[in-house]
């Protein structure tokens, strides 16, 4: 009963939170809502624009993880992905490159990915480089910065080569698929040789909405947190805190975790700091964002194993930061 109980709750109370913020973002600037104070209106503002911002990109995660799910075998997988550990983590950044996902959609698909057999470290290279380098994301880095290729060339090689070690690491880490005691993972979908186009089209979907439900609560959880930090955080102590080289590839790798933007819009808002920071400062923001997030972060608790987040995320963190300051002297 419990266990029924608690989603019912939690679902409830997410629905409550979307009307409300709703209600303040259409009537907000109402006299009826006078009372409440700016900070708490520019909170729901900001919550609401992550979540329009991410919601269309988990939408489009959900159906491809649906499509996974019904269209593809575990035999097929098998065949596709190469015995040879190295190879398997090449091909996998290398596919996540050329593949337009927005880390909010791709949690989703490397759940369905990996439960039909592809190795962890597999997954985690195709999800570092799907978010970080695909052509959407650099198209979008080389406009932001003036049609300055310089950026954009760096953000690709320095996030390839971090994508590589940490999934290689994640390799060296961590056997099996890494999920959650609770998670109920639904293996490859009977499909008889009868079955219709129409019907199996309608299994997708339903997997999709399932899907959607299970992520939905934790993006819109990761979304007010990322609000709620971006909202009450002094901006003046982060800019007196990043004044040496070291200090400021912290504070951006910090703000690209608390605002958790979409990699196809993270550009704009880098550049921005292009200014304030030096260029290391900022290929630190415009790396890890899109590798990890604070909503990235929840939507992974949903699925794996806290202890695996956490030392993802450790890997994620101090990889970027190392690589970025290696090269800190060629930029």
């Amino acid at each position: 009963m419990n266990r029924i109980l608690r989603p019912n709750i939690m679902d409830v109370t997410i629905f409550f939170m979307i009307a409300f913020a709703l209600f303040l973002a259409l009537f907000g600037f109402n006299a009826s809502v006078d009372h409440f104070p700016p900070s708490f209106l520019n909170l729901n503002t900001i919550f609401l624009s992550i979540l329009i911002e991410a919601l269309p990109f988990v939408l489009i995660g959900v159906l491809i993880a649906g499509i996974i799910q019904i269209f593809v075998k575990e035999d097929h997988i098998e065949r596709l992905i190469p015995k040879n550990k190295y190879v398997a983590v090449l091909m996998s950044c290398v596919v996540g490159a050329l593949f337009p996902a927005c880390e909010c959609g791709i949690v989703p698909i490397v759940r369905r990915l990996v439960s039909k057999g592809v190795p962890i470290y597999a997954a985690m290279g195709f999800m570092s480089t799907g978010p970080l380098i695909n052509p959407i994301v650099i198209a979008s880095t080389y406009m932001a910065f003036g049609n300055d290729a310089k950026i954009a060339a760096l953000r690709m090689g320095l996030g390839f080569v971090t994508a590589i070690m940490v999934a290689l690491a994640v390799s060296w880490l961590f056997k099996g698929n890494q999920f959650k005691a609770s998670m109920t993972i639904t293996h490859t979908h009977a499909v008889s040789k009868r079955e219709t186009v129409s019907s199996r089209f309608w299994s997708m979907l339903t997997h999709s909405i399932d899907e959607f439900f299970d992520m939905a609560k934790y993006l819109i959880m990761g979304a007010f947190l990322a609000a709620f930090v971006q909202t009450y955080m002094p901006a003046k102590a982060l800019l007196q805190a990043g004044n040496g080289p070291v200090s400021s590839l912290l504070v951006m790798m910090g703000l690209a975790y608390i605002l958790s933007l979409c990699s196809e819009a993270d550009a704009f808002i880098g550049a921005s700091f292009s200014s304030i920071f030096p260029t290391s400062s900022i290929l630190g923001f415009l790396i890890f964002g899109p590798m990890i997030d604070l909503k990235n972060t929840l939507m992974m608790l949903s699925v794996f194993r806290f202890k695996f987040v956490m030392i993802v995320l450790a890997l994620v963190a101090s990889l970027v930061f190392i690589t970025i300051t290696l090269m800190q002297s060629f930029l």
